[in-house]
């Protein structure tokens, strides 16, 4: 039977790399109001399962959300003890790794032992997904080897484990609003083609999965849009109602804030056509939403309708692309600007005939700049004293690539005058092409771990 008491959800990370004592104060609050409560991590971006996949390459047991234990080792015993149920895409390449380290975890903690359940399907990158990959790709389809492939699936696994027992769900590429809905589903109950209900609570998910974005972090600008305690952000929490609308709260006592411009900045948040935001499970529609203040550091989001979910499924797919090199080098004091576009001249001659060189000079011309150097060139003569010299390339081959490396570092003697602070990297490069498959095509599903 679902429950028809309002769910909360709360959001305590929204990428890999975020902050990981946020959890703490969100875990709090959602065992304070001692309704049915679900703790949500976002940890993949386009490119983070690719870089997974590497990780798993280089080690069988990797793969998975490098900072799983600092995010969970401060909560996770709490929220087994309170019934906190926990939902997240850290399993990246390799949920299962993820979920048998949680159970590690918890038996390290002295916490009973969890029913941890993994969603699978989204992975497309073996050899027998090549036909479906190479007829949904076409022309496009990659000639070098493919690192990773991952449909964003939807909420319905997630929603089908919840409903089975499990205390945590562990997913890998799932689209970033399904990790609300999911819940949202299986406590209330609702029919997978109700499709304003999961429309509300998919943009409730919308709202949650950049975490702090909402709370006021991504919003911040100091004179005109003013953020209180920046440095203790607290992360948001959902209140979804059984119609599916919902109020974006945060913990009390936490920096930021919750109000209709910091909720309609991230409701409007890489949103393409406000009238049809296509996820798997739903396709919605903002264009008659409504925002209101409900209260101190609450907004209220009604009106959200919803239409049929589209009939096929994105796919990522990740392939290598050669080599990505860069370096830096910085030039100070009286015409460092013209000794830094010096260097940058003699960089570019020198490798003339290895590849593009993209030369940045930050500080003068970096974020407005473009790869041929014509902003750069249009802004001369502004005699900047404080100067860091940037140049990059990519090219397939690695020892072509790790000229610029050397080049960088041999400014040190060869100038210009005054160079100093070289820095490098060198690592693979990446190539992303996107396609659909059929939905039919993707299979989903979970196993519990016993």
């Amino acid at each position: 039977m679902a429950n028809p008491s309002s769910l909360l959800i709360g959001c305590a990370a929204g990428f890999s790399g975020d902050r990981t004592d946020a959890a703490a104060p969100v875990v709090q609050a959602l065992v304070d109001s001692g309704r049915p409560a679900v703790l949500i991590f976002e940890t993949l971006a386009e490119r983070t399962l690719a870089l997974a996949q590497l990780a798993r390459r280089a080690d069988p047991g990797a793969g998975y959300e490098p900072l799983l234990d600092e995010l969970l080792r401060p909560v996770l015993a709490q929220c087994l003890r309170h019934g906190v149920r926990i939902v997240s895409n850290f399993g990246a390449a390799n949920p299962q790794g993820a979920a048998l380290r949680i159970l590690q975890l918890a038996a390290e903690l002295g916490a009973r032992r969890p029913r941890v359940a993994v969603v699978h399907g989204d992975d497309l990158s073996g050899p027998q997904h090549r036909a479906l990959l190479a007829q949904a790709l076409g022309q496009d389809m990659p000639a070098q080897p493919v690192v990773s492939a991952n449909a964003y699936i939807g909420a319905e696994p997630i929603a089908d484990a919840l409903r089975a027992g499990a205390d945590i769900v562990v997913c890998g590429r799932v689209a970033d609003p399904s990790l609300v809905l999911g819940p949202a589903l299986a406590h209330y109950g609702w029919a997978m083609d109700d499709w304003d209900r999961l429309a509300r609570a998919t943009m409730a998910g919308h709202l949650l999965e950049c975490g702090a974005q909402v709370t006021g972090g991504y919003f911040a600008d100091p004179g005109y849009k003013d953020v209180p305690g920046m440095a203790r952000l607290g992360y948001p929490i959902a209140e979804i109602d059984a119609d599916g609308h919902c109020t974006i709260t945060k913990p009390g006592g936490t920096g930021g804030r919750v109000d209709e411009r910091t909720v309609k900045e991230q409701l409007l948040y890489e949103l393409h056509d406000p009238a049809a935001y296509l996820t798997p499970d739903v396709v919605a529609d903002i264009t008659q939403a409504r925002v209101a203040q409900a209260g101190a550091d609450r907004v209220r989001l009604e009106g959200v309708r919803g239409h049929a979910r589209p009939p096929s499924l994105k796919v990522n797919v990740c392939f290598e692309s050669g080599w990505f090199a860069e370096g830096e080098i910085s030039y100070a004091g009286a015409r460092a600007e013209a000794r830094a576009r010096l260097g940058g001249e003699v960089l570019r001659e020198r490798l003339a005939g290895v590849a593009p060189l993209r030369v940045d000079l930050i500080g003068v011309a970096s974020v407005f700049a473009d790869d041929a150097g014509r902003w750069l060139q249009a802004h001369a003569g502004q005699d900047a004293q404080d100067v860091r010299l940037r140049v990059a390339l990519q090219h397939q081959d690695h020892a072509s690539a790790q000229r610029l490396v050397r080049e960088v570092t041999a400014l040190y003697c060869c100038g210009p005058a005054g160079g100093g602070g070289v820095r490098t990297a060198m690592r693979p490069r990446l190539g992303t092409v996107s396609c659909l498959v059929p939905r039919a095509a993707v299979e989903t599903g979970f196993t519990l771990l016993d």
